[in-house]
């Protein structure tokens, strides 16, 4: 299992602040997609494509979105996004980042944990390195915990390298700026070609109606 996240940490409206904070995962049986998806990069590469050292659907042209998007489609693999609406969060959720990351990822994982490792005996979870170095040993330290708590029996271990040291963590990138774009802007062009491989859009405070700012 790969992760990945989207959207910021800033509580505001205003035109730099996302209206929205999502937690993006994706399961796959085998690591040969990465494989692949290095592949297409060298074959990009000889075509003259504007390449960067890695897969960054934000910072990619459009060109090199077309290839990887229409590339993900023909892939095994499935994605699950939880999806928290930030003006929803009550005061003491979003009391500090680390917090409200761990919450995110405790009810992501809440909601998606059994359906993932169901007859599974080992699971290895790669998430995407977030923020400073010092920082990161919090959001590790969340992710490690809220495991603890959500999974049964499995043998886990978790790894937290940066998105260009794994390509299937770039899989998780592409994902979930897709599930963003759509949630965010309505533009759902790269979210339609990928639509079958996301196999849930967990909206967890759509029953809420209290606005906090």
């Amino acid at each position: 299992m790969f992760s990945d996240e989207a959207g910021c940490f800033a509580f505001a409206r205003n035109n730099r602040a996302s209206k929205y904070f999502m937690v993006c995962t994706v399961a796959m049986d085998s690591c040969a997609i990465g494989d692949g998806l290095q592949k297409l990069r060298r074959d990009m590469v000889w075509r003259g494509l504007p390449v960067q050292e890695e897969f960054h659907a934000t910072e990619d042209k459009q060109e090199v979105r077309n290839e990887v998007y229409k590339y993900l489609a023909s892939q095994d693999f499935r994605a699950d996004v939880t999806i928290l609406e930030k003006s929803k969060a009550q005061p003491h959720t979003r009391a500090t980042n680390d917090a409200f990351y761990k919450y995110a990822w405790f009810y992501h994982f809440k909601h998606v944990g059994p359906k993932l490792l169901k007859d599974r005996t080992e699971a290895m979870i790669t998430a995407a390195a977030l923020g400073t170095k010092k920082g990161q040993a919090v959001y590790t330290s969340a992710v490690n915990d809220v495991l603890q708590q959500t999974v049964q029996r499995q043998q886990w271990r978790t790894f937290f390298p940066r998105a260009v040291a794994d390509p299937c963590l770039q899989v998780a990138d592409y994902c979930a700026w897709a599930v963003q774009r759509k949630w965010e802007r309505s533009d759902t062009r790269s979210y339609d070609i990928i639509s079958d491989k996301i196999a849930s859009e967990y909206d967890l405070w759509r029953t809420g109606s209290t606005h906090y700012y």
